[in-house]
């Protein structure tokens, strides 16, 4: 129970939630990009325990509500293809293409297998050696070292019907975007702490150092995100800019070096299309030339088409913390977790999936 117990302590939350109250004077929004984040503040109730100044907005931190609409298509059109088994997380399951699901073509014969790894995905490759073993590399930084470890053993053990159709993205890029969009008005951000796990706390400084930006790296249990927003608070009262990593007993300062050191073997940074924010630099990986015969795309010439999802869905503005999951008309009423129409509502990280399940009882 050790750093599990301690940030479980009800009395300190609301010793936190008193200070916090004296320091507030004016109008503050502070965005999460991460979805365990976003599920811990609705689980918890943290939004109704903050004063009515303090905004919580969530951004764009579940990978699977980011991945755009073709590459769902692409997946689907593969998993049409004779001798091919598709490997996937579950949560890909059900997030709609333009025409179909991962889900609905199982249904109908297609061979899809829903895995918690993608060396259980080269497992299977080696148990069927006349079949393609497809696996969905869809996640954040993450979860990219174990894909690109994945890739790296099938190289030394020379598995070659195995391959990786990689969506995969990266953080900080992204937040930039936000920063930048004028649409959004944003005072400070808690930083995705699984994340902030592999790549460390530097990556995100330059939030302080170039935009003059506070940032708090935080854990999910409930005091660690009620302290994050009063540490957030406290710096934007003061106009003390800087990155505060709370998270320092999983999180290092340069970051797990053998993590870097895996992706950085197998993957070369590359831009990359997020539903919602639109194409953004070197926020993607591209599979390196020596392990390009584990790139799916490469290997079976597909080409990414560009399609939307529903769009009467607002899963795109939501992402960009534009819009609440209550003002999309689909929400609850055409659109829930058993008829998903966007991917917001489908994965435990989305925050469609949130507000349905904790602001809807």
């Amino acid at each position: 129970m050790k750093y599990i117990k301690e940030f479980k302590n009800s009395e300190l939350a609301k010793k936190i939630l008193d200070e916090m109250v004296d320091k507030v004077k004016e109008d503050i929004r502070i965005m999460e990009v991460c979805g365990t984040h976003t599920m811990a503040i609705f689980k918890n109730g943290i939004r109704n325990l903050l004063p009515e100044n303090i905004d919580l907005i969530s951004g764009p931190g579940c990978p699977v509500c980011v991945t755009c609409g073709g590459y769902i298509d692409a997946a689907i059109d593969l998993s049409r293809s004779k001798d091919v088994i598709i490997a996937t997380f579950g949560d890909m399951m059900k997030v709609p293409g333009t025409y179909s699901s991962l889900k609905i073509e199982k249904a109908l014969g297609r061979d899809i297998r829903v895995v918690i790894s993608p060396l259980k995905a080269l497992e299977i490759a080696y148990e069927n050696p006349r079949k393609e073993v497809v696996f969905l590399g869809v996640g954040f930084e993450t979860t990219a070292p174990i894909i690109a470890l994945s890739i790296y053993k099938a190289e030394k053990e020379n598995i070659e019907n195995f391959s990786v159709l990689q969506a995969m993205k990266t953080i900080p890029n992204a937040i930039r975007k936000l920063v930048l969009d004028k649409e959004i008005k944003i005072d400070g951000f808690l930083c995705p702490g699984h994340v902030s796990s592999v790549i460390g706390a530097r990556p995100f400084e330059f939030l302080a150092k170039e935009f003059k930006f506070p940032g708090v790296i935080a854990g999910f249990e409930y005091c660690d995100v009620i302290s994050a927003i009063y540490f957030l608070v406290k710096m934007i009262n003061e106009k003390e800019f800087r990155v505060m990593n709370i998270y320092s007993r999983i999180v290092k300062y340069e970051g797990n070096t053998k993590a870097i050191a895996i992706i950085n073997e197998v993957f070369d940074l590359a831009d990359s299309m997020w539903r919602g924010l639109g194409v953004i630099e070197n926020t993607g990986f591209r599979i390196k030339e020596r392990y390009k015969k584990y790139d799916a795309q490469s290997k079976f010439k597909i080409e990414i088409p560009s399609s939307d999802i529903n769009s009467d869905c607002l899963c795109g503005e939501i992402l960009r913390g534009l819009k609440r999951p209550t003002e999309c008309k689909l929400f609850s009423k055409v659109c829930s977790p058993t008829n998903p129409v966007g991917p917001c509502m489908i994965t435990q990280e989305g925050i469609c999936m949130a507000y349905y399940k904790y602001n809807m009882r």
